[in-house]
């Protein structure tokens, strides 16, 4: 490379002599052949025409991609237009609507069973005042039978009476000895007394005649309950 210049004809300005084209206006340099000025201000050489020519071709090209590219991306016919604004629809007030309560169909309460005036307990021997000693409610075979009644007032009969039924799996009862009937169960007592005690066969017996299962002795003065209570046969 060298460090020789090239003056543009057109418009004077000095390029480097390797330069094809005026840095400043575009027009071809004339390498080799004596710079001509342009006799107007206008040039009207062949060179000078083809140059500007190529100007205004890349002019137009420029102008018609850019319509093209416009074209491709058409503006929204509705822009900048007023778009007239929804009136307001009052909003209709909706009721929240109460949902019925399924009424639960109502389970009726057990009435409580009543406090009886005594208490029956069962064991296999009785004390002095015949009162059982060291309760159980299971026997075996082999085992006396006893149990004891107490009142809280006397019994006013001079008899009262026992019922015992056997308690089933499902819950029903059946009665093996009535104290009501032809023969009923009944034990004297004294009338003034509130207490009573009575010692029985061999649990064995019992078993023998009724089998194992649970059941159920009550007490009855004339046709009045006055103490229930339960203990269970078992063959061992």
């Amino acid at each position: 490379m060298t460090d020789e210049t090239v003056d543009c004809y057109n418009c004077g300005t000095t390029n480097p002599e390797w330069a094809q084209v005026c840095r400043s206006c575009g027009v071809v340099l004339r390498h080799g052949e004596a710079a001509i000025a342009p006799a107007g201000r206008v040039p009207t050489d062949r060179d000078s025409l083809v140059s500007m020519g190529a100007v205004i071709g890349t002019i137009l090209v420029a102008l018609v991609l850019g319509l093209f590219v416009a074209n491709l991306n058409p503006t929204d016919p509705t822009v900048g237009q007023e778009s007239p604004s929804p009136s307001a629809t009052p909003e209709e007030t909706v009721e929240p609507t109460e949902e019925p309560v399924a009424s639960e169909t109502p389970v009726p309460t057990p009435e409580p069973t009543p406090a009886l005036p005594g208490t029956l307990v069962f064991g296999t021997q009785l004390d002095a005042n015949r009162q059982v000693v060291d309760p159980v409610d299971t026997f075996t075979p082999g085992m006396t039978f006893a149990h004891s009644i107490t009142s809280s007032q006397p019994f006013g009969t001079p008899t009262v009476g026992e019922e015992v039924v056997r308690i089933l799996d499902d819950g029903t009862e059946e009665v093996v000895v009535s104290h009501v009937g032809e023969t009923p169960n009944q034990l004297g007592v004294a009338p003034e007394a509130s207490s009573a005690g009575f010692v029985g066969p061999d649990a064995t017996a019992f078993l023998q005649s009724w089998g194992p299962g649970l059941y159920e002795m009550r007490v009855y003065t004339g046709e009045t309950l006055i103490a229930r209570g339960q203990f269970r046969l078992a063959e061992g």
